[in-house]
């Protein structure tokens, strides 16, 4: 059965809970104490305005209208600085627990939103197909503990990503429904019918992870009046409730300017550096700041010169923000060349994938970017 079938069959809007493989038992060594939230920015950011080089002759010269005037730049060195909408950002910075990550992408680079989202969500190279996400894989090999509620949980949205494919994982598009539709379902026993079984087994992790997840916590944070905030706040609660989660999964949509990116651009990374600010400050109220890493990614970047709607189109390579209270902060990756379509890859998805699951299910140090 496959995942938009057994979507179909539950007939929940409000929620998706899949265990498509059997439980594996608990890895020793496997520490879970760790919180890691990804945030995926939909539909291809401009990396390029995002982290300006505003140093850069090139970027002013292939992007004559779009790019960032100079002055407007909140400069990180000499070279690179922040779009000004990402402004609440920069405590973050000053804090050393922003971590900007440059030219971050794969080999072979596919300019299809759906092949190239497909390729992050399950860290394989261009040229190879996997059901499964990179998390979904981790936690096969390294279960989080049976008294977590959930290995995963995303919020707002029904595109598992990452967790695709995963053991113990939660879709939340609407919380409060989501409560109380779980409250009707009954725990049934045996079945004999495989699948059956399946739905029945199911149903159990329904009712186990609505009866710990809630959204009681009062936070004195206050948190952006949009639907981005909203997820935000959802995400802070499920972590105050203490019912156990390894990994949050938030989305953030329209990036694929095409066309109208200056203003749409902006309002875009307002929403995301408040809501991140925002989420920061929550965190810290309930003592989980330190011990949650915050990531974004983008199925991909833009390219480099602007197209005739004073706008971007597909590229490839993009900057990426890595933060938390452990998080060693600063600039890393670099743009080796400007070219006619995209900038150069210099991380690899793969080492962003294996190293931030590293460093949240294991007991080692902080998160170390890496080196220019």
């Amino acid at each position: 059965m496959n995942r938009r079938d057994f979507l179909n069959t539950l007939g929940a809007a409000a929620v998706t809970a899949i265990s498509l493989r059997p439980a594996f038992a608990q890895r020793s060594g496997a520490s879970y104490d760790r919180l890691l939230v990804l945030v995926e920015l939909k539909g291809g950011n401009d990396g390029l305005n995002t982290v300006v080089p505003y140093a850069d002759f090139a970027y002013s010269r292939l992007r004559p209208r779009l790019a960032i005037p100079r002055d407007q730049v909140l400069q990180l060195d000499q070279q690179f600085g922040l779009h000004p909408a990402l402004e609440p950002l920069m405590a973050l910075w000053q804090g050393r627990e922003l971590a900007v990550v440059q030219g971050v992408g794969y080999p072979g680079a596919n300019l299809s939103h759906f092949r190239s989202i497909d390729i992050w969500d399950t860290a394989s190279k261009s040229n190879e197909y996997l059901t499964e996400g990179w998390l979904a894989r981790a936690f096969g090999a390294a279960p989080a503990p049976q008294a977590f509620a959930a290995d995963g949980v995303v919020v707002g949205g029904a595109e598992m990503g990452p967790l695709r494919g995963g053991v113990r994982t939660i879709a939340l598009t609407n919380p409060e429904q989501f409560l109380r539709q779980s409250r009707l379902v009954a725990p049934a026993g045996q079945a004999r019918n495989a699948a059956l079984e399946h739905l029945l087994k199911v149903e159990q992790n329904i009712v186990r992870a609505a009866a710990r997840l809630h959204g009681n916590h009062v936070f004195a944070t206050a948190f952006p009046a949009n639907g981005f905030g909203n997820a935000v706040r959802t995400a802070a609660q499920l972590v105050a409730s203490g019912a156990g989660v390894a990994v949050i999964k938030l989305s953030l949509g329209g990036f694929d300017t095409h066309s109208g990116q200056p203003a749409r651009h902006a309002q875009l990374l307002k929403t995301l550096a408040e809501s991140l600010v925002a989420l920061k400050g929550a965190l810290t109220e309930i003592g989980r700041w330190d011990s949650t890493l915050v990531m974004s990614y983008s199925e991909f970047g833009r390219r480099p010169r602007e197209n005739l709607s004073n706008s971007t189109d597909h590229g490839t390579a993009s900057a990426h923000f890595v933060m938390g209270g452990r998080v060693k902060g600063g600039l890393s990756g670099r743009r080796r060349s400007w070219r006619a379509w995209t900038a150069a890859t210099t991380c690899r998805l793969r080492w962003i994938s294996a190293t931030s699951t590293q460093r949240c299910s294991s007991a080692g140090g902080g998160w170390t970017p890496p080196a220019r």
